[in-house]
């Protein structure tokens, strides 16, 4: 095998990067799936500017707000507070719902939130590298 780096998308290759480097799961660096009551939020990544939300806001990746999965039942509406916690580090910050996502949940993939860049940064996510997720526990507020 030839050491060039390989780039997978963590969340849709960690599987398939460690059959391909023949490590054991317990052995990569791939996170572990969320415990009962947590999930997965991402983060959206470069936005070009004007773009706007589902909720008609222009988006800004420094605010605190998010987007739900469409396959959420029953949908938050736009506006909904949640306060978000970073599983690993006890991080906490409540982010505003004006925005739905098209990402699926799989067992797999528990995926719940998609935050701004800013808010996933000051949850303690890291954007560069990129790891994709954060594990996290979500409470609505209203």
């Amino acid at each position: 095998m030839s050491k060039r780096m390989l780039y997978v998308p963590l969340a849709a290759g960690a599987v398939a990067l460690t059959s391909i480097l023949g490590l054991s799961p317990a052995s990569s660096a791939a996170p572990s799936a969320p415990q009962a009551g947590s999930c997965w939020a991402t983060h959206y990544g470069p936005m070009p500017p004007g773009a706007l939300t589902a909720s008609g806001e222009v988006f800004d990746n420094n605010k605190n707000t998010a987007a739900t999965s469409l396959i959420r039942n029953p949908q938050l509406p736009f506006g909904t507070r949640v306060k978000v916690t970073n599983v690993a580090n006890g991080k906490s910050l409540v982010v505003r719902i004006n925005d739905r996502g098209t990402f699926q949940q799989t067992p797999q993939e528990p995926k719940c939130l998609d935050l701004t860049d800013g808010a996933f940064s000051r949850l303690g996510g890291s954007l560069n590298p990129d790891a994709g997720h954060i594990v996290v526990k979500q409470q609505v507020l209203q």
